[in-house]
């Protein structure tokens, strides 16, 4: 269902939203793996910066949503921290980590479908 959805969403609004869940962050702060992998697998369109990434590295307990410059509007900081915090971690906190992140998923492409209908 999440392929699915990701793939729904970039077809409306042409903003890509990739999820990585990884098994460790290899001693590296999760912002800077964020970064290294948004920029290596290019989400988002050149010249836009309008990709998002959701990332989780259960073993060391990180979750994190990268946001492209393009998208920031859509989902700011503020938005991004509540979808973590009310969304995904009481999932996570209760064992259900798919429905953590599918849920987390389901408000981030709420946030960026709104900016989606005028771009």
């Amino acid at each position: 269902f999440l392929a699915r959805a990701l793939v729904t969403t970039e077809q409306r609004t042409n903003h890509q939203f990739g999820v990585v869940t990884l098994p460790s962050l290899n001693g590296k702060s999760i912002e800077k793996v964020g970064l290294e992998l948004g920029k290596g697998w290019r989400i988002g369109r050149k010249g836009h910066d309008d990709g998002v990434l959701l990332i989780v590295a259960p073993n060391e307990r990180k979750v994190r949503i990268e946001v492209g410059s393009g998208l920031e509007k859509a989902l700011t900081d503020a938005e991004a921290a509540a979808i973590i915090q009310r969304r995904i971690l009481p999932r996570f906190s209760r064992g259900a980590m798919a429905a953590g992140i599918y849920d987390g998923s389901a408000g981030i492409i709420r946030e960026i479908d709104t900016l989606g209908a005028m771009s």
